[in-house]
């Protein structure tokens, strides 16, 4: 048995390849054997490919052909295992130039499985046969047959939220669609919330920047300043209804925002700022920015768009304006009021970066807890 990830074949965006490995060579094995069943196709989930942001390097870890098949309750039952198995013997051994056989789960790097070239006997195929509710529950730990309370959509992490919306849908006889499109985004109140929250955490650390550099911690004021530049990238996202994804591709998807034609230039130069002086020049330019599209939303009365003096010492800030109180101001929902009249934390993207946390699904009723 012969092992690599060597393809004889330009390189094929993992959708695109997807798309073809479902209609050229799962499809009519399936049609052959389950004629007629209903079922979806599609490619969501974990993987670089269904942001669209795979590129070669992609290859060496989990990529390749691979698709996924939603059967409704009963028909997984009866025919899933079977499904698994007809593919391990029908599958042609490459398409595409890429082997169609993966390797077992690595367990000393998390479980990753990599393309294994073989040439004969049965194929270790990543088709995954699934139902549309077992998925949502194993990626979100979440009944698809509830109604999605405030506190489930606080502790969704933004960046499982994106990649159950991103992907593709190839085929839906099923409903895959209608159940995705319940995430698309969240309800306004929430959206109001989070806005809310997100100018909060601003408002907790923008004039710190200043003081950490105002007594010669450049180090610690650039630190500072990065976790601002974060945050004002977050924001972003919020005020384009974007979810954003995790770290390695927050900062790809952060330019496709229309924002980003003016916003990214200042915020590169808070970043690589020497002195926090212009680094705070940086920012404030960022502030004033984001002021600006917050009042172009009109959710609230427009708001000042020019930063201030944080009382009367020499730091510049935005927040003090009172961007926080004023979405705050305009939930009605009386169950996000709720949660809005405690400290606003935000959701679980917003208080902590951990991706043990954001990947440990069967925490997120102890996380519901703190909302509720």
């Amino acid at each position: 048995m012969a092992t690599g990830q060597e393809n004889t074949a330009p390189f094929t965006q993992g959708l695109e390849l997807s798309k073809h490995f479902y209609w050229e060579a799962v499809r009519p094995i399936l049609d052959a054997k389950f004629h007629g069943l209903v079922h979806a196709a599609a490619l969501l989930g974990s993987g670089s490919e269904v942001l669209g942001f795979d590129d070669p390097m992609s290859s060496d870890h989990h990529w390749g052909p691979r698709v996924m098949i939603f059967l409704t309750e009963a028909d997984h039952s009866s025919y899933a295992s079977a499904m698994v198995e007809l593919l391990r013997h029908k599958l042609p051994y490459e398409f595409y130039g890429y082997p169609t056989s993966f390797s077992e789960p690595d367990p000393n790097d998390n479980g990753v499985q990599h393309l294994q070239r073989v040439k004969s006997g049965p194929i270790n195929h990543r088709v995954e046969v699934l139902t549309i509710r077992g998925f949502i529950h194993n990626y979100l730990n979440f009944d698809i047959d509830q109604p999605i309370e405030a506190a489930d959509w606080l502790t969704f992490p933004q960046q499982k939220l994106r990649t159950i919306t991103a992907g593709m849908v190839y085929h839906d006889a099923i409903g895959l669609e209608e159940a995705r499109a319940r995430f698309a985004w969240y309800p306004h109140d929430l959206w109001l919330y989070l806005l809310a929250a997100g100018w909060a955490r601003i408002g907790q650390e923008e004039h710190l920047m200043g003081r950490a550099g105002l007594v010669g911690d450049e180090l610690g004021s650039a630190l500072i300043g990065s976790r601002l530049v974060r945050d004002i990238m977050r924001l972003a996202f919020l005020m384009e209804r974007q979810y954003a994804p995790y770290p390695k591709w927050f900062g790809t998807a952060f330019k496709q925002l229309a924002c980003a034609e003016t916003l990214a230039d200042p915020l590169f130069k808070a970043q690589t700022a020497l002195t926090w002086r212009q680094r705070e020049a940086h920012l404030v330019d960022a502030y004033e920015i984001l002021a600006r599209m917050h009042n172009r939303l009109g959710i609230t009365d427009p708001l000042p768009g020019k930063a201030r003096p944080f009382f009367g010492r020499p730091f510049r800030v935005m927040a003090l304006h009172g961007f926080t109180d004023a979405l705050i101001a305009q939930i009605e929902d009386p169950s996000v009021q709720q949660i809005a009249q405690r400290r606003p934390i935000g959701s679980v993207d917003l208080f902590s970066d951990s991706t043990d946390l954001l990947e440990a699904q069967h925490l997120r009723p102890r996380l519901r807890d703190l909302y509720t």
